[in-house]
């Protein structure tokens, strides 16, 4: 494989803040009196804010102006936000850092490339900030996922074609974004429809992968 350059997906790739988006839609929803439970919220994965709370308010017994939805929609981020700010590099998941330096040290790019506004905010929590040679996200792009753009921002930024890219994903909108962009994809943690899969990080490397 001629991969130059490695695209990370943050949410359930580098960190785990599923527990932390469950916990302020469920907030939201429980003030709205919107059954949701973990099944729904496993339909939100890689999914924008503004896409997720349509799929919550699917259960509602009210229609919702446009001005309500943007208002749940920003409570719900003041609630996610509250949650992140206990994160700290004990979060990153395992096999992550190893993977990453393995990448560094092989003269391979890797950067972000996440339709969360709040990747600043989690970098910086965990502690890579500035560990990155890019960051794609959510507050530079105008189209989520499973549209490619993020990942074709990451990869222009990196100056890398982008067929020379692998996309590391864990959710299927994410997969079809990548494969969109006409990059190679990897599936991780239960993701489906990647080129490869892992079941997780921690169970290969992903170095000897892209150089075999």
């Amino acid at each position: 494989m001629n991969i130059k350059a490695v695209i990370f997906d943050l949410d359930g790739v580098i960190v785990s803040t599923d527990e932390c988006h469950y916990l302020a839609w469920k907030k939201i929803a429980d003030e709205e009196g919107i059954y949701f439970d973990r099944e729904i919220n496993n339909r939100l994965r890689g999914v924008s804010r503004m896409e997720s709370l349509e799929i919550v308010l699917e259960r509602a017994n009210k229609e919702y102006s446009q001005e309500e939805k943007l208002a749940l929609a920003e409570q719900k981020n003041n609630c996610y936000r509250e949650y992140i700010k206990s994160m700290t590099p004990d979060d990153i998941l395992p096999g992550v850092m190893a993977t990453l330096e393995k990448l560094k040290s092989s003269g391979i790019k890797i950067a972000i490339g996440s339709s969360s506004k709040n990747t600043p905010v989690i970098l910086k929590q965990i502690g890579l900030e500035n560990y990155f040679d890019a960051v794609s996200d959510g507050n530079n792009i105008k189209n989520s996922k499973p549209d490619p753009e993020v990942f074709v921002k990451a990869a222009d930024m990196l100056g890398i074609a982008y067929n020379e890219c692998m996309v590391v994903e864990d959710a299927d909108a994410g997969i079809q974004a990548g494969k969109s962009g006409g990059m190679l994809t990897l599936a991780v943690n239960g993701a489906n429809g990647g080129d490869l899969s892992l079941e997780n990080l921690a169970c290969g490397d992903l170095v000897e992968i892209i150089q075999a």
